[in-house]
């Protein structure tokens, strides 16, 4: 049946093309577009930006990677170690490493340092763009002249929370966000940022009823909210220790910062005792230098005579700072002067042995040993980042004041911790 129709279609197609007109002839003789010149230099697209490699913030190590290991002491250790254990022995992580320090002897260093490399791993500490270098700053335990009432040359307060400051806690909004908290207040149905020290200052928080005691000197009192604790000896010849209870939310701005970049100090003049130089130098302009630090930190009363009854009721459930321990850090533990420091929590966890190695401060000899991690603070930010807890004193405060010296880190884990997200 195909082969007898395919004649007589192909006769109607060919009759169908015989019949299509051919294409119209332009009427028009216009010139043609001339093709455009080469370009002289012909533009190169940029590549592409290379994302910067993924670093381990945690990278674990051997023990022999630690610069000084061998050679630090470990005197004091293993005191600060159980300080810590108050506060970790009840997690699951941390019960064997805890259990085990309740046997080390502590006056033995090879003891100690075989304990150490039995059940912990160390690991090395780096910021996000893979720098392992980073900024140790020192800080001590301050006496102050003061008095629990206003008279005479104790006009400076030292406040107690405010009852209007709110802490949002953003874990209940986020558990990634576990470590930040914001703090604010009400202005009418809006939370709003709280106070800043100038506001402060003058006179716009309610402050009234809060003042925990007075002190004769201004720019002592804005370095005891640097120190986040103190001692205060008081008129009547008492002894008050006072502790970090809050601060107002705002970021902590350095003051020397600001000296130096107003010409009036030089980068080796700005430490604390050459800011007191300057603002005794310079009262009248005492006032815009500390509120060019928006921070501001409220205290609390802390136990000063270790007894069961204060050890019941310092609400941290841990033994009360007597008048030669240390204060309370943010661990809940004393620190242990020249073995704790100040960390950031969102990358070293909160009690664990740290080793550092960086140079004794406003030199380059090296200062290597093993710290805990038991305190925390509004200036403290960043893997490679640490303060250094000199103790109490002049000689104690002039260490602190003098350094700023760079150094590394390694945090030492009990083996299996869990590490976190990379």
């Amino acid at each position: 049946m195909i082969r007898e129709l395919w004649p007589g279609a192909l006769l109607v197609l060919l009759a169908a093309c015989a019949v299509v007109p051919p294409a119209p002839q332009p009427t028009t003789t216009e010139p043609a577009c001339p093709a455009p010149p080469p370009c002289p230099v012909c533009p190169v697209c940029p590549a592409p930006p290379v994302p910067p490699p993924t670093v381990s913030v945690l990278e674990p190590v051997r023990f022999d990677d630690l610069p000084g290991w061998r050679a630090d002491e470990l005197d004091g250790v293993l005191a600060a170690l159980r300080a810590s254990c108050q506060a970790l022995r009840s997690k699951t992580e941390w019960r064997e490493a805890c259990a085990a320090a309740d046997s080390v002897d502590g006056d033995d260093a090879q003891s100690m340092r075989r304990y150490l490399e039995r059940l912990f791993v160390p690991y090395r500490v780096a910021n996000p763009d893979g720098v392992t270098q980073g900024l140790i700053t020192g800080y001590y335990e301050p006496l102050l002249r003061g008095s629990r009432t206003r008279h005479g040359p104790y006009r400076f307060p030292l406040y107690a929370p405010p009852d209007d400051l709110l802490i949002i806690d953003l874990a209940a909004v986020n558990p990634a966000l576990k470590n930040m908290r914001l703090r604010g207040r009400l202005d009418g149905r809006r939370v709003v940022p709280y106070f800043s020290r100038a506001e402060i200052e003058s006179g716009a928080a309610q402050l009234t009823g809060k003042e925990v005691a007075w002190v004769d000197d201004p720019i002592e009192a804005f370095f005891l909210q640097v120190q986040g604790s103190g001692r205060i000896r008081l008129d009547d010849g008492d002894l008050m220790r006072i502790g970090y209870a809050d601060q107002n939310g705002h970021p902590y701005h350095s003051i020397g910062r600001y000296l130096v970049e107003r010409g009036e100090l030089t980068v080796s003049e700005a430490s604390m005792d050459g800011i007191k130089a300057w603002a005794r130098a310079n009262p009248s302009q005492l006032d815009q230098m500390l509120n060019a630090n928006p921070s501001y930190v409220f205290f609390r009363e802390m136990p000063t005579r270790t007894s069961p009854r204060a050890a019941a009721t310092n609400g941290r459930g841990t033994r009360p700072s007597g008048p030669t321990a240390g204060p309370i850090g943010s661990l809940g533990v004393a620190l242990t002067p020249r073995r704790s420091i100040a960390v950031d929590r969102r990358t070293i966890p909160l009690g664990a042995p740290v080793f550092l190695a960086t140079t004794w401060p406003g030199s380059d000899k090296p200062l290597e040993r093993l710290m805990l991690a038991q305190d925390t603070g509004g200036a403290v930010r960043g893997p490679v980042r640490a303060d250094f807890f000199w103790g109490f004193g002049a000689e104690a405060g002039s260490l602190a004041g003098k350094m700023r010296q760079q150094g590394m880190m390694w945090v030492l884990l009990p083996r299996g911790y869990p590490l976190p997200d990379r």
